[in-house]
């Protein structure tokens, strides 16, 4: 059974990032999103709120794009306890917003690919309920399951040819292991 192709939705996800004191002397602030916005305008490092040290930022709407291709992906994601967006930080080297909202992505796969570079912070945020339910209906109505196919061995007798056993460079049968020695002259 083939897998969808090339059928995609989107929608304009809006982030907000919280900037706080950092705790130790080698970071000075420090930087994580937590909250998305489904459906939000466009925005650019707008203030939201401002309590004692903690700043929230409206810092930038994205779209999520969700595929056919990927739907195990969003399955495994809304199977978690709490169903997450996953938001890809990375520095910039502005002076004002050193942070870039690079990526939103509702796959676990994606969000773990970023993850293993270890070049952006990537971050976990609960989905909205509505979010959770235009994932899932998405998924549902794309989701086609792979058939299992039992692999099947193919017949060939590799036992029968003894390749690289022992050390090649000694030239008789009886002690295939046994090590070279040093010719004295």
């Amino acid at each position: 059974m083939a897998k969808t192709v090339g059928i995609h939705v989107e929608m304009a996800l809006g982030v907000v990032v919280r900037k706080q004191p950092g705790v130790t002397r080698w970071a000075k602030w420090n930087w994580t999103a937590v909250a998305v916005l489904p459906g939000a305008s466009a925005a650019e490092w707008s203030v939201l709120r401002h309590e004692g040290g903690a700043t929230e930022y409206h810092a930038a709407t994205l779209p999520l794009t969700l595929w056919a291709s990927d739907t195990d992906a969003y399955l495994a994601n809304l199977s978690d306890h709490i169903p997450s967006i996953y938001v890809i930080l990375r520095a910039t080297d502005s002076g004002d917003i050193p942070m870039e909202v690079a990526v939103v992505t509702a796959s676990p796969f994606e969000g773990q690919d970023y993850a293993d570079t270890g070049e952006e912070i990537v971050e976990k945020v609960p989905m909205p309920d509505g979010l959770v339910a235009w994932v899932r209906d998405f998924a549902q109505a794309h989701h086609q399951e792979d058939p299992f196919v039992k692999r099947r061995r193919d017949m060939a007798r590799i036992d029968q040819h003894e390749d690289g056993k022992g050390d090649a460079r000694i030239r008789q049968d009886s002690d295939v292991y046994r090590a070279p020695r040093r010719v004295v002259q």
